[in-house]
């Protein structure tokens, strides 16, 4: 967009004319937002939009990390965009969803562990796409050299069936290591954005915020737009968006619960899989990966009939990337059900178990990383809140 505009120049009226400040070394992004904040600032129309305003309204500057605050305290519901009179094509060209969407993305490669990998994955369906073929291909040659082809392609039943054809070693070592090495990388990940956005002065922890942060996480509460709802394709409202959101994140947590259990029941109890339809690890299971699927599948249409404007199309090929990942882990899941008692049970497994080692290696650099540093930012401003 060009600087300058009927005679304005944008950059100057962002900064402050008058100033007398020297010239600060942001990126691109980081000027644009500041300049389109202290717009939105002035105007301050959306006020009671969501959470994004109020808390832009705390302030009369706006610092890189004030920005990456606010950029991940959006849950682009693009009820904003779709209000503005000084959205494109008006000269002021404030395009706040667009815009935040960069800054997140940049947050998560600023903040990764280690911040090389962040790079790498930065924008870049691509990569997230040969991990798990890497991944696939990884679990299936070993597969194929630890286990004879009789095993591999003939119909296992009864306990410890899995374990005939993916050693049990094998299988809960490799998870083990890549889910340890993406929780370990999220929380480090996690403790450097609220260092790098932590305001000057300390915030009070109290647990009514932390109790307001939790039921903003769990309700989705900021996807509720002003309360209509969100602009999911158009100008219209709709909540869709917040339920499929619901359906995978519960989807997600019902398989984590499956595989909780059916530790508790390996280990504990003895109990070895496969279990049947009607035990309580199938039954998370089955009912997360229905979840997964519907959730993953509806958020992927939306991205691919969404009105553009408002969005960040550079950054579609990661955000696809992830959703496709987790509609297949999802039905992989589910077909390895149907099949489990078949010959085709032992290619599925390896198939799904390499999508599920794909999902930790990338989960703490992609998109992913929204859900602890948006948590991170509705605590702070719950905190400020109360301040």
């Amino acid at each position: 967009m060009s600087q300058a505009t009927d005679g304005i120049n944008l950059t100057a009226y962002a900064a402050g004319a008058d100033s007398d400040a020297p010239p600060r070394v942001d990126s691109t992004t980081v000027a644009e937002a500041r300049r389109q904040m202290e717009i939105c600032n002035a105007c301050r129309y959306c006020e009671g939009y969501c959470a994004v305003f109020p808390a832009m309204a705390m302030r009369r500057a706006f610092s890189e990390g004030d920005l990456t605050h606010l950029a991940n305290l959006c849950h682009n519901c693009k009820g904003c965009f779709h209000s503005c009179q000084y959205a494109p094509p008006h000269p002021f060209g404030v395009n706040i969803p667009a815009t935040f969407a960069t800054i997140r993305q940049e947050s998560y490669a600023e903040y990764a562990v280690p911040r090389a990998m962040g790079r790498l994955f930065e924008r870049n369906g691509t990569v997230v796409a040969g991990v798990s073929a890497l991944a696939l291909t990884l679990v299936l040659v070993l597969v194929v050299a630890l286990q004879d082809p009789a095993v591999l392609w003939s119909a296992q039943t009864g306990t410890g069936a899995f374990f005939r054809v993916i050693p049990y070693p094998v299988m809960v070592n490799l998870a083990s290591l890549t889910f340890g090495w993406a929780i370990v990388a999220m929380i480090l990940s996690s403790w450097r954005y609220w260092r790098g956005t932590a305001p000057r002065s300390r915030l009070p922890l109290s647990g009514p915020a932390v109790a307001e942060a939790t039921m903003d996480v769990v309700l989705l509460r900021n996807l509720g737009g002003g309360g209509h709802g969100c602009n999911d394709l158009d100008d219209g409202f709709s909540h869709t968006r917040r339920w499929l959101h619901q359906a995978m994140a519960g989807g997600f947590m019902l398989c984590f619960a499956a595989t909780c259990v059916g530790t508790v029941y390996h280990h504990m109890l003895g109990w070895y899989s496969p279990h049947s339809f009607w035990s309580l690890p199938v039954q998370l299971g089955t009912w997360g990966g229905v979840l997964l699927c519907i959730g993953s599948a509806g958020l992927l249409y939306i991205k691919a009939v969404t009105d553009p404007a408002p969005v960040a199309r550079r950054l579609l090929g990661g955000e696809v990337a992830m959703l496709a990942l987790l509609f297949l882990i999802g039905a992989t899941g589910l077909l390895l059900l149907v099949v489990r008692h078949t010959g085709a049970m032992g290619f599925t497994l390896a198939l799904h178990l390499g999508l599920v080692l794909a999902f930790f290696l990338v989960l703490p650099y992609s998109k992913m990383m929204h859900a602890p540093f948006r948590a991170l930012a509705l605590l702070r401003n719950a905190m400020e809140k109360r301040r």
